[in-house]
């Protein structure tokens, strides 16, 4: 059963094992890549190209280079900040802040699994879809004048 107090959502949150994890870190696609794979959303992967949607570095677009499961953040190539003794660090980013522009499909896992999302979405849309009804014509019925019964 869901829970919608916020105290164990957080609980879940913290303490979801790696196969939950890996299903937050999905992220929106590109409206080109939804019309290709007829699909809204993919888990990020090492190899995608992103672009950042939300925060400073708003517009940037490069290769997600790391992972980072455990406090649920992405490093993506070229984001960086400068350290005050002069060394760059690459600036973690949370899955949902970037867009998907180009999927990695090295991995024939991912491709069966993209098809298969596809599949299930244009059932769902066909199901949704029910058959128009005839609307059925109502009947005019008179109006009666309530008469007074009595003096």
């Amino acid at each position: 059963m869901k829970t919608t107090k916020p105290t164990k959502q957080r609980k879940r949150l913290y303490q979801a094992p790696l196969n939950e994890r890996y299903k937050r870190f999905s992220a929106p696609l590109s409206s080109k890549l939804k019309e290709s794979h007829s699909t809204n959303s993919v888990p990020v992967r090492n190899g995608d190209t992103v672009m950042i949607m939300r925060g400073d570095r708003k517009g940037s677009e490069g290769k997600v280079t790391q992972i980072n499961r455990k406090k649920y953040r992405i490093f993506v190539e070229g984001v960086t900040r400068e350290k005050v003794e002069g060394t760059t660090t690459l600036i973690p980013i949370h899955p949902s802040k970037v867009m998907i522009t180009r999927l990695n499909l090295d991995d024939k896992w991912r491709k069966k699994i993209l098809e298969r999302k596809s599949v299930t979405e244009k059932a769902e849309i066909a199901e949704e879809e029910p058959p128009k009804k005839k609307a059925k014509k109502k009947r005019k019925t008179s109006k009666r004048t309530k008469k007074s019964g009595g003096t």
